[in-house]
């Protein structure tokens, strides 16, 4: 089914969601994002390559940037709440620019498909250069008892080469 079976009502408190979901990302509060997910979680961002011509392929089907699902993604919130976490030592500020949020229904009545554009703004320390990622994110988004929660997160970075000396932010 298409955006037009969804809700004005439901579509407008899931880009909500989606809003504060990211926002919760940019300020460090790592704990409030956990809470924001399901127990299934799969979060999912494989890794880009270039390919020649009309290959079959441009997302790897078997290689991940990440892979993760709730314990694997609490132990990177634990870490970074330690002083052990050196590839953010010191830690990255990042601004989540969420936009053409396209909420469609789900495979089950209470989840919804929701496909976005993220770009993501990091800078660290004192260097004057930022840097930039733009991705592509499929996501489900689940209605439970207690609101809105994230229980899948696939993302696609759009540059095969990541101009960083580390990728420990959250998409």
């Amino acid at each position: 089914m298409g955006a037009g079976s969804v809700d004005r009502d439901t579509r407008g408190e899931i880009q909500e969601f989606m809003y504060r979901e990211a926002m919760a990302l940019d300020e460090r509060r790592f704990r409030d994002w956990l809470a924001l997910l399901t127990d299934d979680i799969r979060y999912e961002v494989p890794v880009r390559v270039t390919r020649e011509g009309l290959a079959e392929w441009e997302l790897s089907p078997t290689s991940r940037i990440f892979d993760d699902d709730r314990q694997t993604l609490e132990v990177r919130v634990r870490r970074l709440e330690t002083d052990f976490a050196w590839a953010e030592q010191p830690p990255s500020r990042t601004r989540h620019f969420v936009t053409n949020v396209v909420v469609d229904e789900g495979e089950r009545p209470d989840e919804y498909a929701v496909a976005s554009n993220c770009l993501i703004y990091r800078s660290r320390g004192t260097g004057p250069e930022p840097s930039l990622y733009s991705l592509s994110r499929k996501d489900v988004v689940r209605r439970t008892d207690e609101g809105w929660r994230l229980a899948r997160r696939w993302a696609a970075f759009d540059q095969s080469l990541i101009n960083a000396h580390n990728l420990s932010i959250l998409v």
